[in-house]
């Protein structure tokens, strides 16, 4: 029997497959369709129009040599002289005048050609040229189409060229042929070396093609018209189909496991079809029944899980608190003891001398009272970072912020080693912004400074110095502590900060780096071992100004 979940995707499967995907199958099918016919429609529809314009081109042409042929047969026309305009000077007689005194000029089949080309393109019909490699007129001179196509011309490469050029907004079909010398053009070129069937130059014919590029988008725009008519007709046909017979019992269907899925129905109506949905309302009414049954006992286990959850969940709660509790009542019971101690120790180590001046054993007593009294210090230093650590990590650590001077603050953790440092004879190098400040709390950080100083120091080889570099951005104080010790390892500069994790043999609890994280991090800064370039180790810590992280560098 199948379940809700898998009842529910077969359900939304069947209304996609019925509906939406039946709908855009269709509806993409017909656009491949029409669109791969359309395109070539359109593409044989361009073709025909630009093949009409090529021969309306090659006409114009044939007017044109026929117009010439004319001209040259009877030796040039004369025609009346106007009076802008000049006779020729590139013809032997360009001029007569008849009996009533009225000037003719005369003008060769070139000048023809040329009158007529300006005439058409004043009309705004079309335009040709006429020229030549070999120029007599330098009016006629190639243009870069032209030329290419002469010289293909002459080399018997080529009968004729075409091409679509713009100029500017407007298009055109420009078409050129060569023009050959016959018997008749020798009384003007003869002197130029043509002989009969050299080619003389060509015409070259611009017809606009911007109404036939109307008409090709007019075309374009008439077919994706009925194109989407015929689609969407098809489409509303298929959709009032499909909503009759498909969709109607499919939403009552849907209707009915919504109510059942809300628990807003115990039983649900059977749709009757007489078809594959008919077959589904009934897979669904069995199916409904059975959940049914099935949640009530999955609810009672599921309130039993609970409760037992909450029981745990407490106990956890409890033994938690506990164990905070425990460590800082420990930790509070161990510092009074190590304190007094301590306190003993110190007076004792300041009244032995005094009482036992005369006895033997003073040094040795003396020796002995050091260890004590060494061991009490660690194990105060152990308490005390024990519960600092403690609080950090439980959240219960407070913060009391402050403008921190950075440089007065590392000046005065400094002379607090001073002694130690005098009798070593190390020495520090500060090098700091004197402005520097940050908004933080001073006396934890004077605690990360000691920590981070006093590991410098006990690192660093006697005669040797340390390096403390104060930088600031815009937003963070970045403060850098380097040594010039045996360095920290490659391999265990990701574990020094973890607790009780200590380097060589040296003295200390394993505590100290772990707090200065700890610390940092609760500024919402960032601490890591430095790359000193350079024999040594290096400890670099970010301070937010407002709050946002800085890396070191």
């Amino acid at each position: 029997m199948l379940t809700l979940k898998e009842l529910l995707a077969e359900f939304r499967a069947l209304k996609i497959s019925l509906s939406l995907k039946f709908i855009i199958g269709v509806a993409a099918v017909l656009s491949v369709a029409m669109g791969v016919s359309l395109y070539f429609i359109s593409r044989n529809h361009e073709q025909l129009i630009l093949k009409q314009v090529d021969q309306q081109a090659k006409t114009l042409f044939r007017q044109i040599i026929l117009t010439r042929e004319w001209v040259a047969d009877h030796g040039g026309v004369f025609v009346e002289k106007v009076p802008w305009k000049g006779a020729s000077p590139y013809l032997a007689e360009p001029e007569i005048v008849d009996v009533q005194g009225r000037r003719y000029t005369k003008e060769s089949p070139a000048m023809v050609t040329k009158e007529l080309s300006k005439y058409a393109l004043e009309k705004g019909l079309y335009w040709f040229h006429i020229t030549s490699l070999r120029l007599v007129n330098p009016e006629n001179a190639p243009d870069p189409f032209e030329s290419e196509a002469l010289h293909e011309f002459e080399d018997r490469l080529k009968t004729e060229a075409s091409m679509i050029e713009r100029t500017g907004t407007a298009r055109y079909y420009r078409y050129i042929a060569p023009l050959y010398i016959e018997d008749s053009c020798l009384q003007c070129h003869a002197h130029q070396g043509y002989k009969v069937g050299d080619v003389r130059g060509a015409i070259s014919i611009a017809v606009p093609m911007d109404y036939a590029f109307s008409m090709i988008r007019s075309g374009r725009r008439d077919m994706v018209l009925a194109s989407i008519a015929t689609i969407s007709i098809l489409m509303i046909v298929l959709y009032v189909m499909m909503k009759e017979l498909v969709l109607r019992p499919v939403k009552q269907l849907k209707a009915s496991m919504q109510e059942f899925y809300g628990g807003e129905g115990d039983q649900t109506s059977l749709i009757r079809t007489g078809d594959e949905i008919e077959e589904l309302s009934k897979s669904f009414i069995d199916m409904s029944k059975a959940l049914t049954g099935y949640h009530t006992s999955l609810e009672k286990k599921v309130q039993a899980a609970t409760k037992s959850l909450e029981e745990a969940n407490a106990r956890l709660t409890e033994l938690n608190e506990r164990k905070s509790d425990f460590i800082a009542k420990i930790s509070h019971e161990l510092r009074t003891p190590m304190t007094s101690i301590k306190g003993a120790m110190d007076y004792l180590h300041a009244r032995i001398p005094t009482i036992s001046r005369s006895s033997g054993d003073t040094e040795e007593i003396m020796e002995f009272l050091e260890v004590v009294k060494k061991n009490s210090d660690r194990l105060i230093r152990m308490v005390n970072d024990t519960l600092d650590l403690e609080r950090i990590e439980s959240g219960m650590f407070d913060l009391h912020y402050s403008q921190v001077k950075m440089l007065s603050l590392i000046k005065e953790v400094i002379i607090s080693f001073q002694t130690i440092t005098a009798a070593r004879g190390i020495t520090f190098q500060i090098v700091s912004v004197p402005a520097t400040a940050v908004s933080a709390d001073q006396d934890r950080i004077r605690q990360v400074l000691i920590n981070l100083v006093s590991n410098a120091i006990n690192f660093s080889p006697d005669n040797s110095e340390i390096r403390i570099t104060v930088t600031e951005t815009d937003r963070s104080v970045i403060v850098t502590i380097r040594d010039q010790g045996p360095g920290i390892p490659q391999e265990v500069r990701e574990k020094i900060f973890d607790k009780f994790y200590t380097v060589g043999n040296r003295y200390g609890t394993g505590l100290g780096l772990a707090i200065c994280k700890g610390i940092i991090e609760a500024h919402k800064g960032e601490i890591r071992v430095a790359d000193t370039g350079e024999k040594g180790a290096g400890i670099c810590f970010t301070l937010p100004r407002k709050g946002n992280d800085k890396p070191c560098y």
